[in-house]
C-alpha cells in the first residue's frame, strides 16, 4: 500500500545514518475520531511486564505494562500514541525513538492521516531523523497510527512539576508526586476513552512528559483524564482536565 509513497524516500535514506533525538517535541490539536464504544476499565488484571518488553521494576516503579503500585488494569489495545525521532522507515510503517531511548513501532494503514507542521502531507513526509507525534491505537510498544503529525508545532503547555525519568532496567521507579490528583482517583478505575478524547488527552501529556508510550487515557468520574504512560521510570500516570491541560503526575 506505501511501497509507492515511499519507494523513492526509502532509497535516499538507505545510507544514511540513524539519527536519534532527544527533548521534548511540541504537539498540535488532534482532528482524528472513533465511533468505537468505550470499555469500562477492569482492577482484576496483574501488573506485569509486556511481551518482548523490559519487565516491571521493583516497588514504586513500572516499565512497559508496569504500573506502579496497584493496580495496571487495561482493556485489550486502547487509544493511545508517542513522539520521537523516526529510526527506521519500511513500506509497512516505521520505528521511533522516544526521547527517554525507548524503540517504539509504528503501523500504517490506508486510513492513516498526515500532517507535516500544520499541513496536510503524505506517508512520504516520515523520514529518519524527523521528529513525530503519532496517535493511534497501542499495543505494548506498537501503535497502529491513525495520525502522524511531522515536525509537530511547539507547545506552550505549562508542567505542574518534575520531569521524565527514563527507564533503566532494575532501577527502582520514582514515587514523586506532583500537582493536583483528582479527588477520589485510584488506579483501575474509570472509562477507557476513545477518539478525539482521547487524542486530546494523550498530547496534552507527552507535551509536559515526553519520553514514554501512551497505552491508554481513562476518563474519570469527575470529568478528567488518567493518561497512563509505559515504558518510563516515572510519570506512570497523568492527569488531564477537562480543557485538556496538565495538571498533576505521580507513580
Amino acid at each position: 500500500m506505501f511501497s509507492s509513497k515511499r519507494s523513492k524516500v526509502i532509497a535516499a535514506t538507505a545510507a544514511a545514518a540513524i539519527v536519534i533525538g532527544g527533548g521534548s517535541y511540541g504537539i498540535v490539536a488532534a482532528t482524528s475520531g472513533s465511533s468505537s464504544p468505550a470499555a469500562t476499565v477492569s482492577n482484576n488484571s496483574p501488573a506485569g511486564s509486556a511481551s518482548g518488553a523490559p519487565g516491571a521494576k521493583a516497588a514504586g516503579g513500572g516499565g512497559f505494562g508496569g504500573g506502579g503500585s496497584g493496580s495496571n488494569a487495561k482493556s485489550g489495545p486502547a487509544a493511545g500514541g508517542s513522539s520521537g525521532t523516526v529510526t527506521s522507515v519500511s513500506t509497512a510503517g516505521f520505528t521511533l525513538t522516544t526521547s527517554a531511548g525507548e524503540k517504539v513501532t509504528i503501523k500504517e494503514a490506508s486510513t492513516t492521516t498526515y500532517e507535516d507542521g500544520t499541513s496536510a502531507a503524505s506517508a512520504s513526509a516520515v523520514t529518519t531523523g524527523e521528529p513525530v507525534l503519532v496517535l493511534g491505537t497501542t499495543d505494548s510498544t506498537t501503535i497502529t497510527a491513525t495520525q502522524v503529525i511531522v515536525q509537530p508545532p511547539a507547545s506552550s503547555a505549562t508542567s505542574p512539576g518534575g520531569q521524565t525519568i527514563p527507564f533503566k532496567q532494575g532501577a527502582q521507579g520514582s514515587t514523586q508526586t506532583v500537582g493536583t490528583i483528582p479527588a477520589g482517583y485510584t488506579q483501575g478505575s474509570g472509562t477507557l476513552a476513545t477518539g478525539t478524547t482521547a487524542d486530546k488527552a494523550t498530547e496534552a501529556a507527552l507535551a509536559v512528559y515526553p519520553g514514554g508510550v501512551v497505552d491508554r487515557v481513562v476518563e474519570l468520574s469527575n470529568g478528567d483524564y488518567e493518561v497512563h504512560n509505559i515504558g518510563v521510570n516515572w510519570p506512570h500516570h497523568v492527569f488531564v482536565n477537562a480543557d485538556f491541560q496538565v495538571i498533576g503526575a505521580n507513580d
